[in-house]
């Protein structure tokens, strides 16, 4: 998908790397603190940097951003319109950069070759539900949750979610499900989980960002899946597990591929990116699934999100503030990621990211905006 592969660094390359930056200190936000006044008079006024797209990561994405314009001569306003929106806009030229829960596909790529997907964080998609008279961890698996968004399993006494969760008292109340309405990253995640573990759902609707849902009430983005869950005894719904932990709702046990209810912690989302580096392949296309997987302890309904990075900027300034942005959010922001719920990507990884991002070029030469002495230092703005 990229060029420019005989200067990937190998593993211990990376390894080298990751020691120096983090000995020199050189990615300290500290370090651009003092000169951020100076900064802004250089560059004569503030920049704003546009963007859309995903409300997966949007509490993690406000957060980076706001810390990184604190201390840096830019600010960043992005729109979580969903991840539809997000690469349509990016397709038409609207935003600087773009985000998304769903890879790209083939169509969306050729609209605008050599897109980069750079993922940033590790989330979940959790099936959180309004049950009052339930207090424990509702346990659900993936042919039963793909039965209750295809309209089969409709009362929260159904034999197969009582089967499922032996000893616990659940109601004669009918189920609600709650999805999206507008096209989403976080729809893409939870129907690529159902169509890899349910064979009737792949039949009857399959995966993408918006499908045919055959029951249920629709609502507008994560936000508005979780306050109609909120408001609708009965109801559940599928959204960014960030969104109920800040909203106090339960989020259900799933059954994984190996038969383990599992809740989505940090660490059962770290578990299923287990091996994610050796399935990257050498040209770094970052778009890979990892749903269902076959890993003790992980959480089955995991998946990591991507900014949208043109390979071409008319404007070099745009572009150097965009990639610094996206380079000090993966080397300084896993403690945010953390604190908020996501899963930070493995550094190896983060590594092979900033690398990808030496293909960026901007003006009318087309002049690399990082040349190779400048991949673990900021370029001169």
């Amino acid at each position: 998908m990229y060029t420019d592969l005989e200067r990937r660094p190998s593993f211990a390359l990376a390894g080298t790397l990751i020691a120096v930056f983090l000995a020199s200190g050189c990615w300290s936000s500290d370090s651009n603190a003092g000169s951020s006044e100076s900064a802004a008079e250089d560059l004569g006024s503030v920049l704003t940097l546009t963007g859309a797209g995903a409300t997966f990561p949007f509490p993690i994405y406000s957060r980076w951003f706001s810390i990184y314009s604190s201390t840096h001569p830019v600010r960043v306003n992005y729109q979580s319109v969903g991840s539809g929106g997000g690469i349509r806009q990016m397709i038409a030229r609207t935003v600087d950069f773009g985000a998304t829960d769903a890879p790209l596909t083939p169509e969306d790529l050729a609209q605008m070759p050599g897109t980069l997907s750079i993922p940033t964080v590790i989330g979940a998609v959790v099936l959180t539900y309004n049950l009052p008279e339930v207090t424990g961890t509702l346990r659900l698996d993936g042919p039963t949750i793909a039965a209750i968004f295809l309209g089969e399993v409709t009362s929260w006494r159904d034999p197969r979610i009582v089967a499922l969760n032996p000893g616990v008292s659940l109601p004669e109340r009918a189920i609600l499900p709650i999805h999206r309405s507008d096209g989403s990253g976080t729809t893409y995640v939870f129907t690529d989980y159902l169509s890899a573990v349910s064979p009737d759902w792949t039949t009857r609707v399959g995966r993408g960002n918006a499908v045919q849902f055959p029951s249920g009430l629709g609502a507008r983005g994560n936000e508005g899946v979780t306050g109609q869950v909120e408001q609708s005894p009965g109801g559940i719904g599928y959204v960014e597990q960030v969104y109920a932990r800040q909203n106090n709702l339960p989020a259900a046990a799933v059954r994984n591929a190996i038969g383990e209810f599992v809740e989505p912690t940090i660490d059962a989302m770290t578990r299923a990116a287990e091996g994610l580096t050796e399935r990257i392949p050498d040209n770094n296309d970052f778009r890979l699934s990892i749903v269902n997987a076959p890993s003790q302890g992980s959480y089955p309904i995991a998946s990591w999100t991507y900014l949208l990075v043109s390979p071409q900027f008319a404007e070099c300034r745009t572009a150097e503030a965009l990639i610094d942005l996206i380079r000090w959010s993966l080397l300084e922001g896993e403690a945010d990621a953390t604190a908020l719920g996501y899963t930070p990507i493995a550094m190896e990884i983060r590594v092979r990211e900033l690398e990808s991002l030496r293909v960026v070029t901007c003006g009318p030469d087309h002049r690399p905006v990082l040349d190779s002495g400048q991949l673990f230092n900021p370029p001169n703005r």
